[in-house]
């Protein structure tokens, strides 16, 4: 079944996604293959709809974003049989307020002088096109609907997906 959503129906169900798995592949260069793709945490998802990550202003990721700032993050909840694919555009912020607002204390794993530090940088990411899959039940319900199916021959009724319009 297909459910486009809209404007705070769509950013609720988008938070929704992101709270079940906060980890996404987080991809650049998205011209050049292979493309480059490493795991980031979300540390904020605002009520517009951007995503908020925690990097390092030297590494490979902001200077491929400074060179092209299209991006494409993935996020698979199989738990719960959810899924997203995220395209947006990146911009880079080392504004210390920002970096304040969405501080979280594991990441200073990477910044050793912790939100002072001179490398830390916030990625935004905001949405361009934003596609998501989810079951309609839960994941045991979905697999039972899906037995009784194959025993009946018969189609199941599991998912729902469609674009976030934000």
């Amino acid at each position: 079944m297909t459910k486009n959503l809209y404007s705070n129906e769509a950013i609720d169900k988008l938070k929704s996604l992101i709270d079940g798995n906060k980890i996404a592949i987080f991809c650049t260069e998205l011209t050049k293959l292979p493309i480059q793709s490493r795991p980031m945490a979300v540390q904020e998802v605002d009520d517009e709809g951007n995503l908020w990550f925690i990097s390092s202003e030297n590494s490979n990721k902001n200077c491929e974003i400074k060179k092209d700032d299209d991006v494409q993050l993935f996020f698979s909840n199989s738990a719960n049989s959810q899924f997203l694919s995220f395209y947006g555009h990146a911009t880079i912020y080392t504004d210390p307020e920002k970096i304040e607002e969405i501080w979280n204390p594991v990441a200073k794993a990477w910044f050793e002088a912790g939100k002072e530090d001179q490398d830390i940088s916030v990625i935004k990411v905001s949405p361009k096109d934003v596609y998501y899959w989810d079951t309609k039940d839960g994941k045991i319900i979905s697999i039972f609907k899906m037995a009784g199916a194959a025993l009946l021959g018969t189609k199941p009724d599991i998912g729902v997906e469609g674009k976030l319009n934000i």
